[in-house]
């Protein structure tokens, strides 16, 4: 089987990534990969308008990527897009100004499809693809719920819950005060409890043997390294990293009492990312709190190794 280096650039509610990866059938190798965050959902939530000035940021980013990718040898460049993009009452003003400004079409995929795309890139880790998960697909604008073994889905299913929704549905002094983590906090209570228990329970229930849970996407991946203390993105170390219930609740507890400029200082929690840490990890600890998971492990595969699967 040929060995093909391809390119994918995910362009998210909270920032654009690039993975270029060398791909032999369901073998993924990344050669190259980087994140901007450009804030394509930045005060989108009210109007479900994207704004021209994050659209601009947006598709300069894309170019930006595409140019990298190109001087890495990608045979190809693929351009998908999540969230903010299928909410928008105007996609095309995103996609028109991605096309112009990188010569690249953008593909803007269901919630259905980010779900699995999420649990097909995690699956390449023979190990995690031998027993039940839970995989948490934390976004900016929504959050992916797959439950299943293998190959085999059992559930799938995009919630309207991210990190840069949450933080404007609930805006926050510096630092939070008790009051508004309290007010966050009971409204993620009552969404997983009343919308999310729901529909997964049955599925959780009749999984055969103990059900793992598996963070994916920016909160884990920067939980780890600020557990770790790792300056940098190292693959290698973030994946298969677990974290503790307690870790977690540590981490939450130490981030949302820290005022922004404060948390910007924490070793290995990227100083554009001080600010949707808050919801990210008040995400993963009330998911673990509702289904009273234990661990939390964490995997750098998902989506984008799926869509060069693809």
């Amino acid at each position: 089987m040929e060995t093909v280096r391809r390119a994918v650039i995910d362009v998210g509610t909270n920032s654009i990534k690039l993975l270029v990866a060398d791909v032999r059938g369901r073998e993924v190798v990344p050669v190259h990969e980087e994140s901007k965050q450009t804030r394509l959902g930045q005060g989108f939530y009210e109007t479900h308008r994207l704004q021209p000035e994050n659209i601009a940021r947006t598709a300069e980013a894309v170019w930006e990527f595409g140019e990298i990718a190109r001087e890495r040898n990608a045979k190809s460049i693929r351009v998908i897009a999540t969230s903010a993009a299928r909410d928008a009452v105007n996609p095309r003003d995103l996609t028109n100004a991605i096309e112009r400004a990188a010569g690249l079409k953008t593909e803007i995929i269901s919630g259905v499809r980010e779900a699995e795309w999420a649990f097909q890139g995690v699956a390449t880790d023979a190990e995690l693809a031998a027993r039940p998960l839970l995989l948490l697909d934390v976004g900016g604008g929504s959050t992916e719920f797959i439950v299943g073994q293998g190959t085999k889905k059992h559930f799938a299913h995009s919630f309207p819950l991210g990190t840069v929704r949450l933080m404007e549905k609930f805006p926050h002094g510096d630092p939070p005060t008790r009051a508004e983590f309290t007010a966050c906090r009971d409204w993620l209570k009552k969404f997983l409890h009343h919308e999310v228990r729901p529909q997964i329970e049955p599925a959780l229930k009749n999984e055969q043997g103990k059900i793992q849970l598996i963070g994916t996407g920016g909160t884990t991946s920067i939980l780890a390294r600020v557990e770790k203390k790792l300056d940098r993105f190292d693959r290698d170390q973030i994946d298969r990293a677990v974290l503790t219930f307690d870790q977690v609740v540590a981490h939450r507890k130490n981030l949302w009492r820290l005022p922004l400029a404060e948390r910007k200082e924490i070793s290995g929690l990227p100083k554009n990312r001080a600010d949707v840490i808050l919801t990210g990890v008040l995400i993963f600890e009330t998911v673990m709190q509702e289904f009273g998971f234990q661990e939390l492990r964490v995997s750098t595969r998902g989506l984008r190794f799926a869509a060069l699967m693809d």
